[in-house]
């Protein structure tokens, strides 16, 4: 893809996940470019599974998910979470140190990890921290400091990347909001993705937990690009020709 045609895509994806909406003239002014091309880009995108083309404009079909709480969002499609938190969970040795990050689906794997023993822990999320506490099988719990988002239970800036210098790991669950073949490995919540490219950069193995739902999908805030990712763990339903890009790429993926 042209990477002035990428740019102006990942703009508009931007652009729609903070205002909700976008509109093809303002979009066009904005570009400097004719309308028809906005429409050409909006069309593709709504392919991607990416927005929703309605008159005028578009609109984000994703939302909804962003104005839940924490609670409400460890309820959405918890059946595919559950399945995906087990295989990670297997993925896990004895003795493994692990970064894991915010979100509801690493919570869902602390939940799983009911046969390992001594192992380590470094987290941004206050709720991570709160699950393992209940598990005998966890040595020792690191909670990274730094500023707290009270609403989604998670720490971040430039204290919390500080501390994390300090550690080396196994593995990281990672957590995001969209995970594309071409826009790479995406976060809602800008604030936080400094701190989990350099949970990337800590660990040997990076494992990307999303449930169908994130792939194909690009949000606000680049993390990395998808050769950053070891592996990739989602459902059967997800979209296939993402998953193909992904197998293509080298990524190992796990469809549960």
């Amino acid at each position: 893809m042209d990477r002035n045609l990428e740019e102006r895509r990942k703009t508009i994806l931007s652009l729609l996940n903070e205002e909700g909406k976008v509109k093809v003239v303002e979009l066009s002014k904005r570009f400097a470019i004719s309308e028809v091309t906005i429409r050409g880009d909006l069309d593709a995108l709504e392919q991607e599974g990416l927005l929703e083309r309605v008159h005028g404009g578009a609109i984000s079909n994703y939302k909804s998910y962003y104005a839940m709480n924490f609670n409400d969002r460890m309820e959405a499609n918890q059946e595919e979470k559950r399945r995906i938190a087990m295989e990670a969970a297997a993925m896990i040795n004895d003795g493994d140190t692990l970064i894991l990050g915010s979100g509801t689906t690493p919570l869902y794997v602390v939940r799983e990890l009911k046969e390992q023993r001594n192992l380590i822990l470094l987290t941004n999320s206050l709720s991570v921290v709160q699950e393992a506490s209940r598990n005998p099988n966890i040595k020792f719990v690191v909670l990274l400091g730094g500023n707290f988002n009270g609403e989604y239970q998670f720490t971040s800036g430039d204290d919390a990347i500080s501390q994390l210098s300090k550690y080396k790991a196994d593995k990281l669950i990672l957590s995001s909001d969209g995970v594309s073949s071409e826009f790479g490995v995406t976060t809602y919540h800008h604030m936080e993705a400094e701190l989990n490219r350099q949970m990337i950069a800590r660990v040997n193995k990076t494992i990307v937990v999303a449930d169908y739902t994130k792939i194909g999908r690009a949000d606000f805030s680049h993390i990395s690009d998808i050769d950053q990712i070891d592996c990739i763990i989602s459902n059967h339903n997800a979209n296939k020709e993402e998953i193909a890009a992904f197998e293509e790429a080298g990524i190992e993926v796990r469809l549960v």
